[in-house]
């Protein structure tokens, strides 16, 4: 239980602080983060394969908005989110990330992050005991005052370490905090994509119009086999989330914990590898998800995606998403909204 009451928490609703700034988005650190969410899409590295995708400019990945978490973007009085919330770190879950984009983030940017609580709130979640749950929003927008995207994350706190399938969790990462897990289901894997990034060619032909769509579709499948820690480090130094429960045995098994397990983010990361495979960035309208498991090395990771809803008078396409491992835990569901021809 947090250390303030909810009567305490919920006085603060509605507060707002820059928790970022001078948020330069540097070419090595794009391809750096690109790298760590296994991605080989030549778009983020190189300014030909930019160019001829249409952008200006080399583009960063849908969550590269982690990485303003490092000290050099955020104000001195600022720690994870900006509020001081009274969670206990090892046992803070991240249950919800979601994304709302008016353009892409690129190379050259400097943003400014500005973060509300947008609301707390308290329910019991069975062996979790009392949950407690805090939601925040963040604009990033340019030096100019252009609100680029908007991200929105839930965090949730437990009464202890949580056991994949005892409900809502999340995955074990966010700020100096950690995320969790929920359900099971699905299990199987198919395709095949390369398990570490590679000097490829890019390999997908991006849908660019609602004509080519239909409800039912399946969007590319992204698989990344059999995990290391080493993936769960990578993320760590490229995202600037180094909560030691990623990477520390003892830590990690201190706190209740089987072993070290993946930031949920990092799976977010593999995921937006189908959307970005699906469609081209700059048609991305939002990237929501909802963490239910976590994880571990060993894990092989299936990302997925289907069209629900085509809407050929604006263009709009929705889709659902879900990453699972091949024993049959769902890591994750999603859903990725592009606006197209």
């Amino acid at each position: 239980m947090p250390n303030k009451s909810l009567a305490e928490l919920e006085a603060m609703v509605g507060d707002s602080r820059v928790t970022a700034e001078g948020f330069r988005i540097e070419p090595g650190k794009v391809e750096e983060f690109a790298r760590a969410i296994t991605s080989d899409d030549p778009v983020f590295r190189d300014e030909t394969a930019a160019a001829e995708r249409g952008h200006d400019r080399v583009p960063a990945p849908l969550t590269y908005t982690q990485v303003a978490r490092f000290p050099r973007y955020t104000p001195a009085d600022v720690e994870g989110k900006g509020f001081d919330l009274g969670f206990q770190p090892e046992y803070v879950l991240h249950g919800e990330q979601a994304h709302e984009y008016e353009r892409p983030i690129y190379v050259g940017d400097v943003l400014e992050g500005t973060t509300t609580l947008a609301d707390v709130f308290q329910r019991e979640g069975g062996r979790a005991g009392t949950m407690t749950f805090a939601v925040f929003e963040t604009e990033y927008r340019t030096q100019d005052g252009d609100l680029v995207l908007t991200d929105r994350s839930t965090a949730i706190e437990t009464e202890g370490a949580v056991d994949d399938g005892d409900g809502d969790a999340g995955d074990g990462s966010d700020e100096p905090e950690n995320d969790d897990t929920d359900a099971a289901t699905n299990g199987g894997a198919a395709g095949a994509e390369s398990t570490a990034p590679s000097d490829t060619t890019d390999e997908f032909d991006r849908v660019r119009t609602v004509d080519d769509l239909a409800v039912g579709d399946t969007g590319p499948t992204v698989v990344v086999a059999d995990l290391e820690r080493q993936h769960f480090v990578k993320y760590a130094g490229a995202s600037g989330d180094f909560n030691p429960i990623h990477y520390d045995e003892p830590y990690a098994t201190a706190a209740g914990n089987e072993s070290v397990f993946g930031q949920g983010m990092f799976t977010a990361g593999i995921t937006s590898r189908v959307v970005t495979d699906w469609f081209d960035l700059a048609d991305v309208a939002s990237f929501g998800l909802r963490f239910q498991s976590r994880v571990f090395p060993g894990d092989t990771v299936v990302a997925t995606g289907d069209v629900v809803e085509v809407d050929r008078d604006s263009g709009t396409v929705e889709t659902e998403l879900e990453a699972r491992t091949t024993d049959g835990e769902t890591l994750l569901t999603g859903t990725a909204t592009a606006d197209l021809e």
